[in-house]
């Protein structure tokens, strides 16, 4: 597996992966950075280059990877660099999805691997993972990557998420 930095070049490739999540029912791709919602793959892969070094009052700095199996995006994942008070909330520094058709082959757990050492590169003590508490495969990573559950919080939807902190020295 490869993370890689998204591209004109990834443009069908991603365009696919989106349709294969509208095909299973699904409004949103975590980690991808609101693509699901992009009106255009451009318009999306430029607020993709700005957040790498900017940020504003309810967004901030981070990085979106594709993760690519054999010339294949099976995930996006995204490292925030900091947290806002939503993201310290219930959205964490890592948001990571995977191609429902290559969900349960452990690519979770490999991109997971690979977002902690960007958060390592960024001098994080420690890094906040979330997720829905019905996501029994997500919380399985984040504690197999030595997440410790602090506590679940309910979204204004009802939506209850687990937090996970993940020590990373």
């Amino acid at each position: 597996m490869k993370l890689v930095i998204p591209t004109i070049g990834h443009k069908q490739a991603a365009w696919d992966y989106r349709q294969e999540h509208i095909d299973r029912g699904e409004t949103h791709i975590h980690g991808s950075n609101g693509f699901m919602n992009a009106e255009s793959y451009e318009s999306w892969l430029e607020k993709v280059i700005w957040s790498q070094t900017n940020s504003t009052s309810d967004w901030v700095t981070g990085d979106v990877y594709f993760a690519i199996v054999s010339g294949k995006i099976v995930g996006t994942i995204a490292v925030r660099h900091s947290l806002n008070d939503a993201l310290l909330y219930s959205g964490g520094h890592i948001g990571y999805g995977i191609r429902p058709s290559e969900r349960r082959k452990g690519y979770g757990s490999e991109m997971l691997a690979h977002a902690l050492d960007r958060c390592r590169e960024l001098s994080m003590e420690k890094a906040l993972v979330t997720c829905d508490k019905g996501n029994i495969a997500s919380a399985k990573t984040a504690q197999k990557k030595g997440g410790i559950l602090e506590n679940e919080v309910v979204e204004e939807d009802g939506n209850i998420v687990e937090r996970y902190w993940i020590p990373l020295r």
